[in-house]
């Protein structure tokens, strides 16, 4: 069978287009109320089953529910695992930055120069080494 578009009229197009809308919010609300509540530490197994429960069986009421008693817990929440996460980002790169490169082998071979564990010519080598041949190690005769 065939449609026509006289059959089908544009606000019923709207209406469709608005339904499925408000499946998607409600779909990515949801999504974000069941994040929470895993992520909670406040609440133990039987609230958070009650509120998955709740949000199962009565989809809307339950969501916003969830999400009027909960919203300063949420928010805190978040921002504290965005902070962790920055944390995170934040300690690798300084791993990462502090890692490697010719100052930072000098700088180790000097404390082992100082605290007597390798002598002046291992020094020498170390850094002429760390500073790809570019220039002789002090002690070198040349």
């Amino acid at each position: 069978m065939l449609i026509s578009a006289s059959s089908y009229p544009f606000l019923n197009v709207l209406w469709d287009i608005l339904i499925i809308f408000a499946w998607v919010l409600f779909i990515w609300v949801a999504i974000i109320c069941f994040s929470d509540i895993f992520r909670r530490r406040d609440i133990g197994g039987w609230g958070k089953a009650a509120w998955i429960i709740f949000i199962v069986f009565l989809p809307w009421i339950g969501v916003l529910a969830y999400l009027i008693f909960n919203h300063d817990g949420m928010a805190d929440r978040s921002e504290k695992q965005a902070q962790a996460a920055q944390a995170t980002f934040d300690d690798a790169v300084r791993q990462a930055a502090g890692k490697g490169g010719p100052a930072s082998e000098i700088e180790t071979a000097k404390k082992l120069l100082d605290s007597g564990t390798i002598s002046q010519a291992e020094f020498d080598e170390i850094k002429a080494k760390a500073l790809g041949g570019r220039g002789q190690p002090t002690g070198a005769v040349g």
